[in-house]
C-alpha cells in the first residue's frame, strides 16, 4: 500500500497529480487550496503501479483534544485519478481504502466530510467507505448545443428578463484593474451581509487578487455595469471543459432588476468562445432546492446529483466527541461532523 501527503510546500507535486488526472476541476488545486486558511491543506495520494488515486482535503485540528478531522474546501472536490473510477478493480478500490484507513488512524483524524463534484463519478470509489448522501442538486448549462437551443431552455421570464437589461442600457464588461476588483469586493461584501452569510462566506479583497493570478487555471472577473456604475459581478473560472460560476454578488438596489441573469448569459458566451461544454452555475444554500436554485434553474433543465462523502474512521473517538460538545439535537439532524455543530 504505497501512499503519501502532499502539503502545500510541494507545490510541484501537487499539481502534477491534478493536471495529469483524467478530469479534474480548480477546486482541486494547489492554487485555490492555498487561498484556503480554515485549514492544512493536504493531498493524500495512493498509487498502485501506473494508476494514482489523489484526495485534497483540509485537516482541522479539533479543539480541546489530539485528533483532527477532514473536510473540503469551499466548492465541489473529491477524489482524482488518471483513471476512470468505473473502470477500476474491486482489488485497487479496495487496496485505497485500507491505505486511506492507515492513514487516517497513524495520524489521528477522526473523520471526513467532503463536497463531491457533480461531474465526476466519484461514488463509484467512495460507495464502501463511509456513505454517501444526497444533498440536492446543481445545474449547469450545455454549451455543446446550439447557442438558440441553449436559450430556448431559458424559463420565459429569465430571457424576458435579459432583453429588458439590455434594451436598458445594461452591459457587461471583463475587469482590468485592482479597482475594479475592490468594487466588486465592495458589491460582494454587501450582499453577504444582506443575506446574513456566514463568515466562511466572507472572503477579502486579497483573496480575490491571488484567485485571479492563478496559474492553473482561467479565472476572470466580470462586472455589470449600468452607465459608469458597476452594480453586479461574478468571478468564473474555466477548467479543462467547465466553466465554474465561483461567486456572483449584486448591489441591494438593484435586485429587482436582476442584473446576475444578463452576467450569466454572457459568461456563457465567453465559455463557448474558449470551446468549453458546460457552464456549472451549482445549486442553492447547502445544496437545498431554495429560491437561489430556482433562479438558476431558469437557465437549465440539465440538473446534475450534488453528493457529499461522510465517512467515522474512529467510531469511540466521534461519539466521545458528540457527546461532549452536542446538548441538544434533532434526531433527523443533517449536520456532519456533529460535534462540530454550534448550538
Amino acid at each position: 500500500m504505497v501512499y503519501h501527503l502532499i502539503t502545500t510546500n510541494e507545490k510541484e507535486e501537487w499539481t502534477k497529480y491534478v493536471t495529469n488526472s483524467l478530469i479534474y476541476d480548480f477546486y482541486h488545486t494547489w492554487y485555490y487550496h492555498s487561498l484556503d486558511k480554515s485549514g492544512k491543506p493536504c493531498l493524500f495520494v495512493y498509487e498502485e503501479g501506473d494508476i494514482y488515486i489523489a484526495l485534497p482535503f483540509l485537516q482541522r485540528p479539533i479543539n480541546e483534544s489530539i485528533s483532527f478531522d477532514l473536510t473540503s474546501v469551499y466548492g465541489y472536490a473529491g477524489p482524482i485519478s488518471n483513471i476512470d473510477f468505473g473502470e477500476m478493480t474491486e482489488g485497487l478500490k479496495e487496496n485505497f481504502k485500507k491505505a486511506f484507513n492507515k492513514f487516517l488512524l497513524m495520524e489521528q483524524n477522526i473523520c471526513v466530510f467532503s463536497r463531491l463534484h457533480p461531474f465526476i463519478n466519484q461514488q463509484v470509489l467512495l460507495k464502501e467507505i463511509g456513505g454517501i448522501y444526497a444533498n440536492g442538486k446543481t445545474v449547469a448549462i450545455d454549451l455543446t448545443i446550439p447557442l438558440e437551443a441553449q436559450r430556448a431552455k431559458y424559463r420565459k421570464s429569465t430571457f424576458e428578463g435579459i432583453k429588458r437589461l439590455r434594451r436598458k442600457g445594461y452591459y457587461v464588461k471583463e475587469a482590468e484593474s485592482v479597482d475594479d476588483i475592490k468594487t466588486f469586493v465592495e458589491i460582494y461584501a454587501e450582499n453577504m451581509k444582506r443575506i446574513g452569510a456566514l463568515d466562511y462566506y466572507l472572503f477579502d479583497e486579497q483573496y480575490f487578487i491571488n484567485l485571479l493570478k492563478a496559474e492553473e487555471f482561467r479565472s476572470k472577473l466580470v462586472l455589470v455595469y449600468l452607465g459608469d456604475k458597476a452594480i453586479c459581478g461574478s468571478v468564473y473560472t474555466s477548467t479543462n471543459s467547465i466553466v465554474e460560476g465561483h461567486l456572483i454578488a449584486t448591489l441591494t438596489d438593484h435586485i429587482k432588476e436582476s442584473p446576475a441573469k444578463l452576467l450569466i448569459d454572457e459568461i456563457s458566451l465567453i465559455g463557448r468562445k474558449s470551446n468549453m461544454k458546460y457552464f456549472h452555475l451549482g445549486g442553492g444554500v447547502g445544496g437545498s432546492e431554495d429560491s437561489l436554485f430556482d433562479w438558476k434553474a431558469g437557465f437549465s433543465d440539465l440538473f446534475l446529483d450534488f453528493k457529499t462523502w461522510r465517512y467515522v474512521a474512529n467510531e469511540d473517538a466521534y461519539n466521545l466527541l458528540v457527546e461532549q460538545r452536542v446538548t441538544e439535537l434533532e434526531p433527523a439532524a443533517d449536520f456532519f461532523p456533529l460535534y462540530r455543530k454550534m448550538a
